[in-house]
């Protein structure tokens, strides 16, 4: 008997997948355990959405598996309920895309406003890893009252001549949160890139409390490496304090 209510104590409620349609690509939403139509929660908007559910699906047939990454650390409650909206990139032109000025207005003006009428949002936060994660920080760095919170993994801050690092100096803004990461198997030129761009947003104000940055010493380029790391980005960007605002507790 108490083994049996142990069991279902520890067991993890699961969150539901929604697909929806979306000009040439999908749309995939993740919703929170126990999900409620009338309670507004934080939305994060990420990119690549291929690669963060369904391993089928994945570039590499590994996904982050973000989803269990979710329901594990709302479950522990370390991590408030989140939505999370996995935007498909553009396949052969994904670089284009994501280093293009037309991506974000279709973020803002498209894609953000069909969340905000199906699902109601509190606070907004954008995330991605590699090219995906340098254009969240850009839109992060650009919208600032749009987007509270920032998850950039693995950034590629190397393209055109490490301009966001000249985005973060120029920046004068309410500052977002942010996760910043990288692993040491990417490459020493990665390495220092990333503890750059770290440096340079120190220099604009950005303490511990609301800039995590993380060096992950088994961490390779990859999806495995960056689901394997979901779980503490979410619990940094959506601490319990959030749930406590959002779920009346």
């Amino acid at each position: 008997m108490h083994f049996r209510l142990w069991q279902r104590r520890r067991a993890v409620r699961r969150g539901t997948l929604a697909r929806l349609p979306f000009r040439d690509r999908q749309i995939t939403v993740y919703l929170p355990p126990g999900h409620d139509a009338d309670r507004a929660y934080p939305v994060l908007y990420m990119q690549d959405g291929q690669n963060l559910f369904e391993d089928e699906r994945s570039f590499a047939r590994h996904s982050w598996r973000m989803h269990e990454a979710a329901d594990t650390a709302i479950g522990a409650r370390t991590a408030a309920p989140m939505i999370i909206v996995g935007i498909d990139h553009a396949g052969d032109t994904r670089i284009d895309e994501y280093t293009a000025d037309a991506y974000g207005p279709m973020l803002l003006d498209e894609i953000k406003p069909l969340i905000d009428w199906k699902y109601r949002a509190s606070t907004t936060a954008i995330g991605g890893s590699s090219l995906g994660g340098l254009v969240s920080l850009r839109l992060g760095l650009r919208h600032p009252d749009v987007f509270a919170a920032l998850a950039v993994m693995s950034p590629s801050v190397w393209w055109n001549n490490r301009i966001v690092l000249r985005d973060v100096d120029a920046f004068d803004g309410p500052r977002p949160r942010i996760w910043l990461d990288v692993g040491w198997r990417e490459g020493r030129k990665t390495l220092e890139d990333a503890r750059l761009l770290r440096d340079h947003l120190w220099a604009r104000g950005w303490r511990d409390a609301d800039l995590r940055f993380y060096e992950d010493r088994r961490g390779d380029h990859s999806e495995w490496a960056w689901g394997r790391r979901a779980k503490m980005m979410l619990e940094f960007l959506f601490p319990p304090r959030e749930f406590e605002s959002t779920d009346g507790s």
